[in-house]
């Protein structure tokens, strides 16, 4: 009956390709969100700068605003103190109270939600700036009452300005110089330089703010850039483990099965828990054909009956044995009469005897003799490396195979061997066959019971 194979255990057989597959999936899975998460801070970070500077441009642009209305409002006024031109006055007012840029950028700048001492600065400049508006409005009206000009169509605050009674007893030379001496004066210059010194603080300001934040942002844009890269490279770390492990777990161990599959042989275990399984699957089926196989072969070579070498077997002999040059002697041993113990006895008593017979002759030779049953009372024994000078001891022994088969201690009948023995030095051959087989047809035409050499006592 074949033997099945049987299941491997599950034991420690190595690192389990799932197992490890779900580690590294997961151990992705963790750098990969950290690294979106980085990349996330890293544009937040950015965008931060962005607005950073683009909150230092706004309050530059701010700071330009208030600049450029209050030297508008002091061009104004130089030009008209200067020609007279009522222009200049429109001009003068248009920006004071339509186009106020000086009052917009302090407004936009506030909506922003400033820093204090940065708006502060801002309102500063705002408020000398308002001072100096006082000025201009008093010199534009010392130039307009000395050049005799109607104000009721211009703004009324030039009509509200009033001037003092020293200065309306002035005469219009006199008005017209001291509206100079107002705009163009140190004390004029020294307010427009107090305007722009909080211009310059307000920047100055700003500026270093700025500087700070970019710093500061800067700052954590390279702390999570450090953390990207280090997240890349853990990723890098983590491809190539995983192509080398596949190659150590996988590729090379089946590598290595695929050889020894095609070498017919078990193969080596190793590799990944399921390849070391299937390893020892593979070798357990293997082992079970070879030794199913192996039963098969006996039962196809051996005679069922007496457990010997059958035919088929015996001629497969011949043609291995047929190459090896060795010394050999070959017996062919026939049951004398044996029709008489099937006759006489049984069939059942027949196949008694032939096992007795089988048995004796497998106990009296050597080990690495080969016996056989080549026909139905007929045996054989094919003896390597031995010369003929050792032809006694094969005597000798069918001498005491007949004794013990002719004078048996139980209910078998007696019976005898007739033998035929030849030797060869060139392996072998049919020659060495036929020689055997005249060497018992001598034996039988003597009387049986008995043993015959070819070349000794029959002759070619």
């Amino acid at each position: 009956m074949m033997k099945r194979a049987s299941k491997p255990k599950a034991g420690s057989m190595g690192t389990r390709i799932q197992t490890m597959n779900n580690a590294m999936i997961l151990i992705a899975c963790i750098l990969c969100t950290l690294l979106i998460y980085v990349t996330i801070l890293v544009s937040s970070r950015y965008e931060r700068m962005l607005e950073h500077t683009e909150d230092y441009i706004t309050c530059v642009m701010d700071a330009g605003l208030v600049t450029d209305g209050s030297d508008c409002l002091s061009e104004q006024v130089w030009f008209y103190v200067v020609t007279g031109d009522t222009s200049y006055i429109d001009a003068y007012f248009q920006e004071k109270n339509i186009v106020r840029r000086r009052e917009s950028a302090l407004e936009a700048f506030e909506k922003q939600k400033p820093d204090e001492t940065a708006y502060q600065y801002l309102e500063a400049a705002l408020k000398n700036s308002d001072e100096l508006v006082r000025d201009e409005l008093y010199a534009m009206k010392l130039v307009a009452t000395a050049m005799g000009t109607d104000l009721s169509d211009g703004s009324p605050e030039l009509l509200d300005t009033k001037l003092s009674d020293a200065d309306q007893n002035l005469s219009p030379e006199e008005k017209i110089a001291k509206a100079r001496e107002i705009v163009f004066g140190s004390g004029y210059r020294e307010s427009k330089a107090l305007i722009m010194n909080d211009i310059s603080h307000f920047l100055n300001h700003v500026l270093e703010m700025t500087h700070e934040r970019q710093l500061d942002s800067i700052s954590s844009l390279e702390s999570f850039l450090r953390g990207q890269r280090i997240y890349i490279a853990l990723l890098f770390v983590l491809i190539v483990c995983m192509f080398i492990s596949i190659i150590a777990l996988v590729i090379r161990p089946l590598q290595g099965y695929i050889r020894c599959i095609k070498e017919g042989r078990t193969v080596d275990i190793k590799g990944s828990y399921e390849l070391q399984y299937l390893g020892k699957t593979y070798n357990e089926i293997y082992e079970t054909n070879q030794s199913n196989a192996s039963m098969l072969r006996h039962k196809a070579e051996h005679d069922p009956l007496t457990g010997v070498i059958n035919r088929g077997g015996f001629e497969e002999l011949k043609k291995v044995l047929k190459d090896e040059k060795k010394p050999m002697a070959f017996l062919i041993i026939d049951v004398d009469k044996f029709k008489e113990v099937n006759d006489g006895y049984g069939h059942e008593m027949g196949d008694k005897v032939l096992k007795r017979v089988a048995s004796l002759i497998q106990e009296s030779f050597r080990t690495r003799d080969f016996v056989a049953r080549i026909g139905g009372d007929e045996f054989c024994v094919i003896m390597t490396d031995i010369t003929e000078h050792l032809g006694l001891v094969i005597k000798n022994k069918i001498y005491m195979l007949n004794r013990m088969l002719q004078n048996p201690d139980d209910d078998f009948p007696a019976v005898s061997l007739s033998v035929g023995v030849a030797f060869t030095k060139e392996g072998f051959t049919e020659e060495l066959y036929r020689n055997a087989d005249r060497a018992l047809y001598y034996v039988k035409g003597n009387g049986r019971c008995g043993i015959s050499f070819y070349g000794e006592d029959v002759e070619s």
